[in-house]
């Protein structure tokens, strides 16, 4: 069937956002100016905390969307929309504080490795959450998602190993690209767990999707504004942010920024895109199917990998190719995407025909009160 206008612009603006959120963290991440003091060399900016404040400020904003959506639903003559429920907002204290915990260690880790690296390994949430899902939710995968389990785990293996063939680059030391890519695995199993939470405790209420992704924003953006106080004087050595290497010096982040404005335009780039990508990722998911997100989601892999070597961040590595094509036939395979591939092949069709058939024979002998 084909999509309307409207569909294409929804899913056109989450493959956008969704690339322009990991391009331009990683574009702040390589530019460079002088911190509060004048006198102090030029540094990058390395400051993933600040970076994951930004971030939360874009899902918190995901609630002013929703209210505005809400209130031009309301001046219909017929509203398609639910009023709100009523939930105990501390419900998304739990998963706000996963996804706090998670998107940091991401942003820490994509000053270490490369963006397309970076959103290849994301793709290791899905091993976590299946496991998680049957160990807490009583869940019971099928054998085609633990198929694409197994998938996944070669294609993260194919996806180190071109990190561990490139030695490095004249931008990373071998050492950080593999620490940038296990902090993004330690990343991806803390997602899972808020994913798990979220199943359990969040979805039940049947809040809106925009009302809880801007809720968790807000928790998110409030206890990590209040942590960048004692991050400031916390030591951190070679993790450590500016020249003082303390977990994160948020008021050289601020001098750096007034001093090099592009860094301003990165940041309001993260900030907005993660608005917009919630908002459409959600629409998608409403207008045309969840397997569709996905598949776009799969895409701004390759958007973000073909920019960052458009603009020299990365050098070509084939295998990375071919880790790509494993993770998304993991992917496929996990979410289900082989079944109508499957259903269309000649002896599936021969079955389903028999089995069409032997549905009338059952239904023609049956008794006209079955219940009786």
């Amino acid at each position: 069937m084909a999509w309307t206008k409207y569909q294409l612009f929804l899913a056109g603006l989450m493959l956008v956002t969704g690339s322009i959120n990991t391009l331009s963290a990683k574009w702040a991440d390589r530019l460079s100016a002088r911190g509060c003091n004048a006198t102090s060399e030029e540094h990058t900016f390395q400051h993933p905390f600040l970076q994951a404040v930004g971030m939360f400020l874009g899902e918190f904003s995901c609630l002013a969307v929703f209210y505005l959506l809400l209130c031009n639903d309301r001046r219909r003559p017929e509203p398609t929309m639910d009023p709100p429920q009523s939930y105990n907002p501390l419900l998304f204290l739990g998963p706000a504080l996963c996804d706090m915990t998670g998107t940091s260690l991401m942003y820490v880790a994509l000053n270490m490795t490369s963006a397309s690296s970076f959103q290849m390994l994301r793709g290791a949430v899905i091993i976590f959450t299946g496991l998680l899902s049957v160990a807490f939710l009583g869940q019971k995968l099928v054998l085609s998602q633990w198929l694409g389990i197994l998938i996944t785990i070669v294609g993260l293996v194919v996806v180190g190993l071109a990190d561990l063939m490139s030695n490095g680059d004249h931008e990373h030391k071998l050492s950080e690209v593999i620490t940038g890519d296990l902090l993004i695995i330690m990343a991806q199993v803390i997602v899972a767990i808020q994913m798990v939470l979220e199943q359990k405790f969040v979805y039940k209420h049947n809040v809106h999707p925009l009302q809880a992704v801007g809720t968790e924003g807000f928790f998110g953006f409030l206890i990590l504004s209040l942590l960048l106080v004692p991050m400031y004087f916390i030591p951190a050595g070679s993790f450590g942010s500016g020249p003082r290497r303390v977990l994160e010096d948020a008021l050289d982040a601020f001098c750096q920024i007034g001093r090099a404005p592009l860094i301003a335009v990165a940041l309001l780039g993260n900030i907005s895109s993660i608005a917009f990508f919630n908002f459409a990722g959600i629409s998608v998911t409403k207008e045309i199917s969840a397997t569709t997100r996905m598949v776009l989601d799969s895409l701004r892999t390759v958007v973000i990998w073909a920019v960052s070597l458009a603009v020299g961040w990365e050098v070509f590595h084939a295998l990375q190719i071919l880790g790509f094509f494993i993770l998304l036939l993991g992917a496929a395979i996990y979410n289900g995407l082989h079944q109508p591939l499957l259903a269309r092949l000649p002896w599936r069709r021969a079955a389903d025909a028999d089995a069409d058939r032997e549905g009338l024979l059952a239904a023609d002998g049956a008794s006209i009160n079955g219940d009786s």
